[in-house]
Formats: structure tokens, C-alpha cells, sequence
């Protein structure tokens, strides 16, 4: 079963566009689900029978409409909505010819191969410019075109490390729980693939004005440095290095993550206003005149002692109790939510951002929705993540103007 849809009927800011991503895993995969929620129309390059890795990296895999699981994993749909799926084997003459002719056809082309692994099939930008000097071409790879370690491989959480971000996350060494700690999510490739987003719309941009396309080298190294900000400045500037601080503040007490009975809240309290707001809702404002409270320098210098107390005090009530006292007294706070949580937030709800996208299965999957919110070309969700070769006759007819016949040639050498 497919569920097409014209990319003609797309009206989103990269309506008109195509996109040929032949990237897998996450972070090209990530960038062309931001250009394909923009309207453009992105087709995946997926290996015939195999598809991208991630369909594989469940569970949780999709439930049909009679509640039986598929082979659809959530991870793979989690960055692929509102793409087409088409299958290819680029190892063949016939899928390098193929591949080529839709590279001619396409405005932009995503791939995080190894640094020239494409070059072997004839499919790199060197060899693509010269029938289509248009083409804008992102190559993503761990790290990077050249340097000594341009031929490794790169994955997220030795990014993660390589780059300095774990140095900077986790529990402060010595205290139970401390060293390092990568982030709770893959933020080298989603940054990545952010950072390759911005990278095609400039480039875009560039043509709009010259009109020649041009080549993107971008790798996940120079992404997770680049987005160290004020940290690598720190560094950078004052020579000191950064060290992991856990959920404190180096310079502010009370100031990160506190228990409460059924779970755990933030308090940012910054001043002694803040500070006796919060022991006024607690019931305990004598604590002010405690001399390690009186002062943040002398909360700062007994933080041990103040964090204990300010702790004990938080634990003895529910979130649900302190929040919506706390919040209309001026004490920053807020909740540490689980995915349910968030995901049934009013806020959360109010902005869309979960939204339910019709499946080929005949099955609608929610997704955490774009956070974009355009005045005039609104994104859209046409479609969740493609089945495995779903578009592939559909996109060889509207890409290449192929036929039945010559269609069914390329299936029957294994190419498709």
C-alpha cells in the first residue's frame, strides 16, 4: 500500500525543491526531514531488500491498524516523515546510471558516505557538476574532507567525546555519580544535520545570485566544536579548561535540581528577593536569618549545607504543590518532565508540536512536530516515514519520465 502524495501539491518555503538523500542513520537523514517538512521533495535513497540502518534499531516498532507489530522502527521514523523512499544499488552500472540521472534532476544532494566513498560509483561532485552545474551537494562525514583524520569514521558519542561535550557534562568528578556523560539524545548528529540545513539554505541563497551550485563539506567534529559557545570562549580566552559542574551553578546558590516528592524541579533562584519568595511559599522565611543564607557570596561559600537544607524542605511536597505556588510568587522553577509528561504539557499541546501524520499502514503515528512556525508557508506533514522502496516506481516516472518497460528492466537487473 502507498501513500503518495504530489510534491506538486506541496506549499511549504521549499516547495518546487528536490532533494536526493542518499545519507542514513541520523544526521543527513535529520537534515533532509527539516527540508522535506520546508516542502521540498525529498526522495531516500534506500539499498534494495536492506533500507537505511536505523529501520532495523527497534524496539519499538510501528503496530498496524489490527495492532500486529511491523518491521517499521520508531527510530527510522523519527527522522525520515514526509520523504519518498525509492531503492537502489548503487554497486550496479544500471544503479549508478540511475543515480546519476536523478543527481541531474535534483537541486540538492545529501550524503555522509566516507570521505570520498562515493567517488568509486561516480556519484561524487566532481563528477555530478559537470551535467549539473546547479547541484548543491552536503557531504557529511565525521571528520571531514581532509586532515589526518579525514578516512575515519565518525559516530555521535565518540564525537560527542572527541569534541569536548562530554568534558563538560555529568556530575562533577568525585561526587557519586561524577565523569563523564554524553547528552540524552544523539546531539552531535542533530546538530550536524542542523548545521547542514542552514548550510544547503545559504547555498540556496548563493545560487539564487550566481547561479552554480556548489559543494558543502561538513563534518560532525567541526559541528560539536563550533557549538561549544560560551564554554570554548571561556577557554579560548581566559586559558582556563572548563570542568563538569553537574546541575550547579559555579556562581549562584540555590541553583539546579531539586527533589520533590514525586520527583524532581529546578529552582534558578539568582537574588535574596527570589530567594525569600521561595521560603515565604516554603513556611520557612526564618531561614534568612541564617547567616550562610543571608548573602548569595556566603550561600556560595556553605553550599554544601544550604543545598541540603533548601533539598530537604522541596522534598516534603509534590510537584503539582510547589509549581503553581512558586511560579506566581517570581521563583524561576520548573518541573524535570518525563516524555509523558511533555508530551501531554497543555503548552506542548497549544503549539502543536505533537502531531499525528497518516502512515502507508493505514495507521496515523504521532510525532513531535516542527518547532517553526511560519506566517505565510506553514509546514506540513503529508506523510510519516516511507515503507522501504514504497515511491520507487512513482519517483522514476516523475524524476527520470521512465516507463513501465524500462522500469521493469532495472528491476530485473537488481538495481531497483
Amino acid at each position: 500500500m502507498s501513500n503518495s502524495f504530489s510534491s506538486s501539491s506541496r506549499t511549504g518555503p521549499l516547495s518546487g525543491l528536490r532533494v536526493l538523500d542518499m545519507s542514513r542513520v541520523l544526521a543527513g537523514p535529520w537534515s533532509g526531514q527539516l527540508l522535506a517538512d520546508f516542502g521540498a521533495d525529498v526522495v531516500k535513497v534506500e539499498r534494495p531488500g536492506v533500507g537505511d540502518d536505523t529501520r532495523g534499531w527497534g524496539p519499538p516498532y510501528l503496530k498496524d491498524a489490527a495492532g500486529n507489530e511491523t518491521d517499521e522502527a520508531a527510530y527510522y521514523m523519527s527522522a525520515n516523515r514526509a520523504k519518498r523512499s525509492l531503492t537502489l544499488d548503487i554497486s550496479k552500472p544500471e544503479g549508478q546510471e540511475t543515480c546519476a540521472a536523478l543527481a541531474g534532476r535534483a537541486d540538492i544532494l545529501l550524503e555522509n558516505y566516507k570521505a570520498g566513498g562515493l567517488a568509486k560509483y561516480g556519484l561524487d561532485y566532481d563528477s555530478l557538476k559537470a551535467s549539473n552545474p546547479h547541484l548543491i551537494y552536503c557531504s557529511i562525514t565525521g571528520f571531514g574532507q581532509t586532515g589526518p583524520y579525514a578516512a575515519r569514521a565518525g559516530y555521535d558519542m565518540i564525537i560527542q567525546g572527541a569534541g569536548g561535550f562530554m568534558s563538560l557534562t555529568g556530575e562533577r568528578d568525585g561526587l557519586p555519580g561524577g565523569g563523564p556523560q554524553k547528552g540524552g539524545v544523539a546531539v552531535a548528529d542533530l546538530m550536524a544535520g542542523m548545521y547542514a540545513t542552514v548550510a544547503i539554505l545559504a547555498a540556496l541563497a548563493w545560487r539564487k545570485k550566481s547561479g552554480a551550485g556548489q559543494y558543502i563539506d561538513l563534518a560532525l567534529l567541526d559541528t560539536q566544536v563550533s557549538w561549544l559557545a560560551n564554554q570554548a570562549m571561556n577557554y579560548l580566552v581566559g586559558g582556563d579548561v572548563p570542568r563538569r559542574a553537574g546541575n550547579a551553578h559555579q556562581n549562584i546558590v540555590p541553583y539546579g535540581v531539586f527533589p520533590a516528592r514525586d520527583g524532581h524541579m529546578i529552582l534558578g533562584i539568582g537574588n535574596n528577593t527570589q530567594l525569600t519568595s521561595f521560603l515565604e511559599v516554603a513556611g520557612r522565611v526564618e531561614l534568612m536569618q541564617d547567616e550562610r543564607f543571608k548573602t548569595n557570596t556566603l550561600r556560595v561559600q556553605h553550599r554544601d549545607a544550604v543545598v541540603a537544607i533548601i533539598g530537604g524542605i522541596t522534598a516534603m511536597r509534590d510537584l503539582d504543590d510547589w509549581l503553581p505556588e512558586l511560579q506566581p510568587a517570581g521563583v524561576p522553577c520548573g518541573p524535570i518532565n518525563t516524555l509523558d509528561r511533555v508530551f501531554d504539557d497543555p503548552q506542548i499541546k497549544a503549539r502543536g508540536m505533537r502531531v499525528k501524520i497518516p502512515h502507508a499502514l493505514g495507521v496515523d503515528v504521532e510525532y513531535a512536530g516542527n518547532p517553526i512556525r511560519f506566517s505565510a508557508s506553514p509546514v506540513d506533514y503529508p506523510r510519516a516515514a516511507p515503507l522501504l522502496g514504497e515511491h520507487t516506481d512513482e519517483v522514476l516516472e516523475e524524476w527520470l519520465s521512465l516507463d513501465d518497460s524500462a522500469i521493469a528492466a532495472l528491476r530485473q537487473s537488481g538495481a531497483v
